[in-house]
């Protein structure tokens, strides 16, 4: 599973890079919704992310009530690919064989006495990934409502498959 992990986590940070790379800076301060992050704290929380490997890996409990958190925020690009190289650094360093034989041992999220969550570390692997995936996702919903051209994913974007057609005619003209 480690070797799993450490694949897919660089490949959703190359996914991640292009589309930090879109954001335009003089929209970090803008939200779609009252209820909606920033920009700013959503590139903040999806460039964290990755240091969850780590947490999840080097404890056992995230106890909200003794560990206050208070997220330095980017401003910008460089700000924020700086952010998501250093988690990244984090989250991969303790992806090492070693740590296999502890994937299945519980780690729980609790605030004092309330458990938000009971998972294995390998569950706050995937969780990390998959949270990355998502407000990653919601970042270009947020890129797509300020009319930004988004990078694919998984394949080609709508605005990539647009200059693609766009240069096919030129071509044939």
């Amino acid at each position: 599973m480690i070797e799993i992990f450490k694949t897919e986590i660089g490949q959703e940070a190359q996914i991640t890079r292009k589309m930090l790379a879109c954001v335009p800076e003089d929209k970090y301060d803008w939200r779609p919704h009252t209820k909606s992050m920033s920009i700013s704290q959503l590139v903040t929380h999806i460039c964290e992310l990755p240091h969850w490997v780590n947490i999840g890996l080097t404890t056992d409990v995230l106890d909200f009530a003794k560990n206050h958190y208070e997220p330095q925020l980017v401003q910008n690009n460089a700000d924020a690919l700086d952010l998501l190289e250093k988690n990244l650094i984090s989250g991969l360093s303790v992806l090492v064989p070693e740590n296999e034989a502890i994937l299945g041992d519980k780690w729980t999220m609790c605030n004092g006495d309330h458990i938000i969550l009971e998972y294995t570390k390998a569950e706050v692997i995937r969780m990390s990934i998959s949270q990355t995936i998502h407000h990653r996702a919601q970042l270009g919903v947020f890129l797509r409502l300020l009319n930004i051209p988004i990078p694919g994913s998984y394949g080609p974007s709508a605005d990539e498959m647009e200059q693609q057609k766009e240069m096919m005619a030129h071509e044939k003209a």
